[in-house]
């Protein structure tokens, strides 16, 4: 009888965000513009590094980076909290719940490592500017990024493979807008303590540990720029980073906060709005952020918008 319990999940229920209609109308719309925001922002974004020679350095590579990672990030869960809104049918196979989980993880770490890559870049541009090309070589950013990609892919599969070896025969109905472990955990009759602590071992990793080493990074930053003596190279100098540490505060305090904590603070209601913002508000912010506060993007994105007009007049 256990066996058979154990086994009978074959789809789970996700509960969404709300069963009022016209609150369903109204996350419908607002998920909807989110998610177009932060696909044409990023899109736009590689398109324009791409597009510009000038742009062709380890800032503008880790950035088309986080970019991808953006866009995988929000499509991963997006797309499924739309259908689950408007639909009746608010079921999710096995397969794509464990899909979704392991996704969701996978971008969500290497996004971690990517920023964490990105605020060393930043350290050696205004701390050892003149050993930058150097030390920021082509070999040694892609060797970056290929650690962030691989080391997250790792960790996060086989958290997913043990996440869905538990047995769920408590419920199929995930109290969340997507497949995410402290829901999951919430459904086996199984202890979880093995895979919280696995959790928490490789939150420690991937989110404290790149957090430490950005703020150990922008420690080193502040103190450089807090020496030059000229107000202006100082803004010159801070403006640079502005951007990347905005998007540090906005992702990593919302991911600490959802995975390096005890289970007795689990909160259904707080934790769907935490995840809110990390899983649809911060993607789309990255980009609008980096486009706004970034000189080089904003020019490149006029004059391309200017040359588009020129030939659309001359025709």
């Amino acid at each position: 009888m256990e066996s058979s319990n154990q086994t009978s999940v074959r789809r789970f229920i996700l509960l969404g965000l709300s069963s009022v209609p016209w609150l369903q109308v109204v996350f419908f719309l607002l998920f909807l513009l989110m998610y177009i925001v932060t696909i044409y922002g990023n899109v736009l974004l590689i398109v324009v590094v791409s597009r510009n020679s000038r742009l062709q350095n380890p800032m503008y590579f880790f950035l088309s980076n986080l970019s991808i990672i953006d866009i995988c990030f929000s499509t991963t869960v997006v797309p499924k909290i739309l259908q689950i809104t408007i639909s009746k049918d608010r079921s999710i196979s096995f397969l794509g719940c464990a899909a979704q989980m392991f996704f969701h993880l996978f971008l969500g770490g290497t996004e971690c490592l990517i920023l964490s890559a990105m605020a060393f870049d930043r350290y050696n541009a205004i701390c050892k500017p003149l050993l930058y090309t150097t030390i920021m070589n082509q070999k040694l950013c892609l060797c970056l990024s290929a650690v962030s990609w691989i080391s997250s892919f790792s960790a996060c599969l086989a958290h997913a493979i043990f996440t869905f070896r538990l047995p769920f025969c408590k419920s199929n109905s995930i109290n969340h807008f997507f497949c995410e472990m402290p829901p999951l955990f919430r459904l086996s009759c199984k202890d979880t303590w093995v895979n919280e602590v696995a959790v928490y071992v490789c939150g420690g990793v991937f989110g404290l540990l790149s957090f430490i080493l950005t703020c150990l990074s922008y420690y080193l930053i502040l103190s450089t720029i807090m020496r030059i003596r000229s107000t202006e190279g100082r803004h010159k100098a801070f403006s640079t980073c502005a951007s990347h540490l905005i998007v540090v505060s906005l992702y990593y305090g919302t991911i600490i906060f959802m995975y390096v904590r005890p289970r007795s603070s689990y909160s259904p209601v707080r934790d769907r709005a935490v995840a809110i913002l990390y899983t649809v508000v911060t993607p789309m912010l990255n980009s609008l952020i980096y486009s706004m506060r970034n000189k080089d993007i904003k020019e490149t994105i006029q004059k391309a918008i200017s040359v588009g007009c020129t030939n659309k007049y001359l025709k």
